[in-house]
């Protein structure tokens, strides 16, 4: 049983391979939050509570000849609001009366077999005997709005959910200001926050810093998961590193506005809330009615960052991601944007096609500009039908020699947005998002349709599905370009436009759902101006997401990297582009943008028809050496070997297989130096006693241990960026002496 119930000390455990979580319902019904961290085996923590009185630190009238019990200094579970404690908090309320308040108060728990869902909203699944959920109902005695606790524990994998229901079981409307779906409080030690920062074509790039006396946030209110802030932090020991300390990971599953609270009290104690932004957030809650909140993935590692991030790739990787291509081999694709952007013809098109097939590719994949009369970005967003001045008779006569040519066929849209100039804003202005009597912000001379309307949702979905019924489409990357501004729903009164982002999010993931159960054979990749939107909940409907739009393979090592702490390798959607390099001008070798693209779902974004005979033969043989090696790389445990910000001229990274029977190291040589130090890393994840060969050098044999311990040292390489793997192979044990 990873959920016991201690019914004499109304303890409630929850206990994971490496974790125990623990709570407990007080003599006055507050649910305090224990401990959570390394394994204790099934010890009472209730020890570490220590109460004492301090000043401008109230206490409940139930207790208020005992100055020690105070709410703004004990650790709970989830936070009541107005009545005491003055930290952040997870919810706030305004009640029937306009009073602001609620107390919340223990009245029950259940413990189910398996793992809850909830209702509208992506959550990690039980494939079957995995998990146990807990649900924890406290109540408000006066109001009677009631907070439903749910916990989902993995066992095995050391994981563990967390989101709240709250429902009104009063008699009046209430109006929810803020709803987290997670209260953590960490009484003691000292953390650092590590957090992924960024910006358009820098996404996700590492942050450490030392918590402080204050409230730190990390949030988005663009209406998307940014990538800006992604909703993914991790809290530290000062001393944590790959491969020993603690750390804790929270991960909300998410795609809209969002929030994360860190305060460090007066007592030094930490509290983590996380959830739905409140920012522009107000939701009426009638009598009887639930309001749900996306759920946060927690992990804890005694062991460093390795471990955790081993954490997330497995949860992802097996309980989040779905579908046909959760686990299936999936086609090494080219895609035709940076070869032809919006300037192409049919024949162009095939000409490309017809040198991607001869080399191997698998799959061709046209980009934006192919629907309504889309030639530039200004125009034809909305109006998702064929443009036959470039495609005459359609899309069927393009799939048609495409497929001839031995490739599958894949398709870019843009659902969720409208430009001015287009039949769908002509006939329906009132279904993009602009405030009332104003013109709206324009990005990327776009506006944003109103997905929290079903007729937009019925309009797009039939729009998507004609496509996919009358063509033999098996790819669709679904892009995002801009932020969400001036939100305001024609379709909603007043009162409840505050509403409107969330039930936003609630549209994309209900038009998601249609489209990919309607259509289970097609591999969808989720892109929002690259890893705009890049969160496990996109992962629930596509099985791997445009790592960034930026593929200097140089810089997408910082960005790869930032996202393999809580995202699997086969979840980045990753590509050799032409060089110099669309976006920073540099040039690299060929060799060294395919390594970087092996770490991620591979694919090429270039005009294959401007390779040298010698760069097709290298094309060759990355496409070759993708396929030998895609297993371990899709499916092996990823090692970060160094810190592309710190470690100087190089890069290296690992993956090993899960029996530790093989092993790939990459390693790119990031800034040339003149006379430069050898490269030389110490291996990760290999069997000790193990005996490995290098494919490349078959006469030398290596022991696991050394490999790890004493590490392995690089040929000095020269040129421009450089790059080398190393694919070891275990061919026996070691003799001991």
């Amino acid at each position: 049983m990873s959920i016991r119930y201690d019914q004499e000390k109304k303890l409630l455990t929850l206990e994971t391979r490496s974790s125990t979580y623990q709570m407990q319902v007080d003599r006055y019904g507050f649910l305090h939050h224990l401990y959570y961290g390394r394994q204790v085996d099934g010890a009472n923590m209730a020890y570490l509570n220590s109460s004492y009185d301090r000043g401008f630190s109230g206490n409940p009238y139930d207790v208020k000849f005992d100055r020690t019990f105070s709410l703004d200094t004990l650790p709970q579970e989830y936070t009541s609001f107005g009545v005491g404690d003055f930290r952040i908090n997870g919810l706030s309320v305004v009640n029937g009366d306009g009073s602001y308040g609620a107390d919340f108060r223990y009245i029950g728990h259940k413990i189910l077999p398996g793992k809850y869902a909830i209702p509208d909203m992506p959550a990690v699944y039980d494939n079957g005997g995995e998990a146990e959920t807990l649900e924890v109902s406290l109540m408000d005695p006066v109001t009677r709005l009631m907070v439903k606790l749910r916990y989902g524990v993995f066992e095995d994998k050391d994981i563990i959910t967390r989101c709240a229901e709250i429902v009104n079981w009063g008699q009046e409307n209430v109006r929810l200001e803020k709803v987290a779906s997670l209260c953590l409080d960490m009484p003691f030690g000292k953390w650092d926050l590590v957090h992924f920062h960024g910006r358009h074509c820098m996404e996700r790039q590492v942050e450490r810093t030392p918590l402080i006396h204050s409230i730190q946030t990390i949030a988005s209110k663009r209406g998307m998961t940014s990538h800006h802030h992604n909703s993914f932090v991790i809290l530290c020991d000062h001393e944590t590193t790959e491969d020993s300390g603690d750390c804790y990971g929270l991960m909300l599953m998410y795609s809209g506005n969002h929030k994360t609270e860190i305060e460090v009290d007066q007592l030094e104690n930490t509290r983590v809330v996380m959830g739905i932004h409140d920012a522009q957030f107000l939701w009426t809650l009638p009598p009887g009615e639930s309001f749900h909140t996306p759920e946060v993935l927690l992990t804890y590692s005694p062991s460093g960052f390795t471990q955790l991030s081993h954490n997330y790739h497995t949860i992802i990787r097996h309980n989040v991601c779905r579908g046909k291509y959760k686990m299936a081999r999936r086609p090494i694709l080219l895609n035709n944007w940076e070869a032809t952007y919006f300037n192409f013809t049919l024949d162009k098109l095939l000409h490309i096609a017809e040198q991607a097939a001869e080399l191997g590719v698998e799959m061709f994949v046209m980009d934006d500009g192919w629907f309504g009369r889309r030639d530039s970005d200004n125009s034809g967003l909305g109006d998702w039908y064929v443009n036959e001045a470039k495609l005459p008779g359609g899309l069927a006569p393009l799939i048609e020699k495409v497929n001839a040519l031995g490739l599958k066929f894949g398709l870019w849209i843009e659902p969720e947005m409208v430009n001015e100039d287009s039949d769908l804003y002509r006939a329906h202005p009132d279904w993009a998002f602009s405030l009332p009597n104003r013109h709206p912000m324009m990005g990327r001379n776009q506006l944003v349709l109103d997905l929290s309307r079903q007729d937009v949702r019925d309009y797009l979905y039939e729009c998507i599905a004609r496509l996919l019924r009358e063509n033999r489409i098996e790819y669709i990357k679904w892009d995002m370009n801009r932020s969400l501004s001036d939100v305001y729903s024609r379709q909603l009164p007043r009162e409840r436009q505050g509403e409107v982002s969330h039930r936003y999010v609630l549209g994309v993931y209900e038009l998601m759902d249609r489209l990919t159960t309607d259509f289970p054979d097609v591999l969808f990749e989720g892109c929002a101006g690259g890893g705009g939107r890049f969160d496990p909940a996109i992962l629930y409907y596509s099985p791997q997401i445009w790592c960034s739009d930026d593929t200097d393979p140089i810089e997408r090592i910082k960005i790869q990297y930032g996202t393999s702490f809580g995202y699997p390798v086969s979840t980045m959607g990753a590509h050799v582009s032409a060089s110099p390099n669309h976006q920073t001008g540099r040039t690299t070798p060929l060799k060294t943008r395919g390594v970087v693209a092996m770490s991620g779902t591979f694919g090429y974004e270039l005009d294959p028809n401007k390779l040298s005979d010698e760069e097709k033969e290298e094309v060759r043989r990355q496409i070759a050496a993708f396929k030998k090696y895609y297993w371990l790389i899709q499916d092996g445990l990823y090692y970060r070997l160094t810190k592309p910000q710190d470690d100087g001229f190089y890069s290296a990274w690992q993956f090993v297989a899960q029996d530790g029977s093989e092993s790939l190291i990459n390693m790119v040589v990031s800034s040339p130096q003149p006379n430069s130090a050898l490269v030389h890393v110490r291996l990760k994840g290999l069997d000790p006693d193990g005996v490995y060969i290098d494919e490349g050098q078959e006469q030398r044999r290596y022991r696991g241990s050394a490999l790890m311990y004493g590490g392995y040292t690089f040929p000095v390489l020269h040129g421009d960026y450089p790059s080398m793997q190393i694919h070891l192979v275990r061919v026996g044990e070691a003799v001991k002496d």
